[in-house]
């Protein structure tokens, strides 16, 4: 879990009762995918879909997308055996829904590592209620396994009893504290979902606001949300462009002595330096897709 992280631009959950979806995974353009057990699958479809996934996930047939497993929630009746046969399958990542203390996510980790699970295999932690947000920055720290936070913004506005609405004013709060958990504790952090699969426009935008906000990436829900999303989570030609004539300024100031630098117009300074490096990375990996 060291390294590089992959670009995490569309994260699309596919149901692992549906044998058919699994299978049609492994051509879509998403950079990462969740094999769902938990809401997308019946209570009496549980068992087949955990043996399901847990065959895809260990079938190393999906190339270059990154493979989870979301489990049920901690408390459920198919949680501990959902950790078990995940540890055993080695996905890249297991996916906690229901994530509201740190020590929710060292139990997680305990019960991987005594099943065995592989050093490759890292948790990513689902914050979807009001106590994971004020708890966000101590999960988000609890241990190096967990590299990636994920926004259930569906069960927080629930709990919020807050109205679904364009520019998720309600929800505002609760994605900048994950946001500053995750980056205060330099973990991945990713968007909600987009309810309404016929309305592209409206997660554009909603896929918009979330890379202005500063999230990684977003989950998905269906196909077609792809596209959209991985080109806004995508550095812009005109963004990688400008990286590279900073980066060059700034090499060619510095060589010179000199301790200023501008470009179009604007004064760069060390920070300026450090994202653009962050963008031409992102560039490369997404290039090499």
């Amino acid at each position: 879990m060291t390294g590089t992280p992959s670009p995490r631009r569309s994260v699309l959950y596919m149901p692992g009762a549906n044998e058919r979806a699994l299978e049609k995974a492994r051509s879509l353009p998403t950079d990462a995918l969740i094999l769902d057990l938990e809401d997308s699958v019946a209570p009496d479809a549980k068992k087949e879909a955990r043996d399901r996934v847990a065959a895809a996930a260990a079938s190393g047939e999906y190339g270059h997308r990154e493979v989870t497993i979301r489990v049920n929630a901690p408390g459920t009746p198919w949680h501990a055996d959902d950790l078990r046969a995940a540890a055993e399958a080695g996905p890249d990542a297991v996916v906690v829904p229901k994530v509201d203390s740190p020590e929710t996510v060292t139990a997680v980790v305990a019960a991987l590592e005594a099943a065995g699970a592989q050093d490759r295999t890292a948790v990513w932690a689902m914050v979807e209620t009001p106590a994971a947000m004020f708890e966000a920055r101590r999960i988000a720290a609890a241990d190096p396994r967990l590299t990636v936070l994920v926004m259930g913004t569906n069960d927080l506005a629930k709990e919020l009893h807050a109205e679904h609405v364009p520019g998720r004013e309600p929800l505002l709060t609760a994605l900048s504290m994950a946001l500053l958990a995750a980056r205060a504790t330099g973990k991945v952090i990713l968007d909600g979902v987009y309810n309404d699969v016929q309305d592209l426009a409206g997660f554009e935008a909603e896929c918009v606001q979330a890379r202005q906000l500063g999230f990684d990436g977003k989950t998905l829900i269906h196909p077609r949300q792809l596209e959209p999303c991985n080109r806004v989570f995508a550095p812009a030609q005109a963004e990688v462009e400008r990286s590279r004539r900073i980066i060059e300024a700034f090499d060619q100031a510095t060589s010179q002595g000199r301790g200023v630098v501008t470009v179009d117009g604007r004064m760069i300074e060390n920070l300026h330096v450090e994202e653009a490096r962050r963008v031409l990375a992102l560039a490369a990996a997404v290039e090499g897709r």
